[in-house]
């Protein structure tokens, strides 16, 4: 069994948070969205004073692969958990990066696919490896993205390229999230990571309270945006389908899905 963490470093003023799940390019296992959320809740904490940037990156040339679909057979076909899963740990840590106080950098290499994107959506500036590639593949498994988590990612990377990410299972190059206003800036590989902490320490190197004001500004903004709370009281309620334990079978099986 793979070792599956999220993990934070401090350098100066400069937060890292790494994804790492060996072998998996980074899937977000179920204690991983936990634990996401544990460390952004902490630096938004006392514990936390001092801090005035954040990096989010994935160990060992990938982002984030994705969800860890070797667990969703234990909890996915039933709606009760299924909704205990999505809103309860997924969306409470993106609820916390959402929430933080401080700028959030993304620094996205290799894979940034489902849950990747959905991470990297709650960042502030994101750079890009050139080889980078990102998507939400998940009709290819039988179930939508959830709700809140689907505009989420609609609002950071735009109607057309979400509606063919999840209609489609369509995956694009950095160059094309660029040219969607994603990305700030899409660089050779072997910058990536060098170029996210030069942006971070230009970042730390700034008025903390005026960071802290402009993101207090930017939620509220965003707040506008339209509800998608009345989907929430049906939006699970395939858990227990055909379709969805068929997309989940085939992919654990290795085989092309039978929709």
């Amino acid at each position: 069994m793979s070792q599956s963490t999220v993990s934070l470093r401090r350098e100066g003023a400069v937060a890292f948070v790494t994804l790492s799940n060996a072998g998996r390019l980074n899937a977000m296992t179920r204690a991983m969205w936990r634990e996401l959320r544990a460390v952004f809740d902490g630096i938004g904490q006392p514990d936390g004073a001092g801090l005035r940037c954040v990096v989010v990156s994935g160990e060992a040339g990938a982002f984030c692969a994705g969800g860890d679909i070797s667990e969703y057979p234990s909890f996915r076909f039933d709606e009760a958990s299924l909704r205990e899963f999505h809103e309860n740990e997924v969306w409470a840590a993106l609820q916390a990066m959402l929430d933080c106080p401080l700028p959030v950098v993304a620094q996205i290499e290799g894979a940034c696919m489902g849950a990747g994107i959905e991470i990297a959506s709650c960042c502030d500036i994101r750079l890009a490896g050139a080889s980078a590639k990102f998507g939400a593949p998940i009709a290819r498994l039988g179930f939508p993205m959830a709700p809140r988590e689907a505009a989420l990612v609609q609002g950071a990377i735009g109607d057309v390229l979400a509606r063919d990410m999840l209609l489609a299972a369509g995956a694009h190059g950095a160059q094309r999230l660029y040219d969607a206003g994603f990305l700030l800036h899409v660089l050779p590989d072997s910058e990536v990571a060098a170029a996210a902490q030069a942006h971070a320490s230009r970042i730390a190197a700034l008025a903390p309270q005026t960071a802290k004001l402009h993101k207090r500004t930017f939620a509220m903004l965003k707040a506008g945006a339209q509800s998608t709370q009345d989907l929430l009281a049906t939006a699970y309620g395939y858990a227990d389908s055909a379709e969805h334990r068929e997309g989940i079978a085939a992919f654990l099986a290795k085989r092309t899905p039978n929709f």
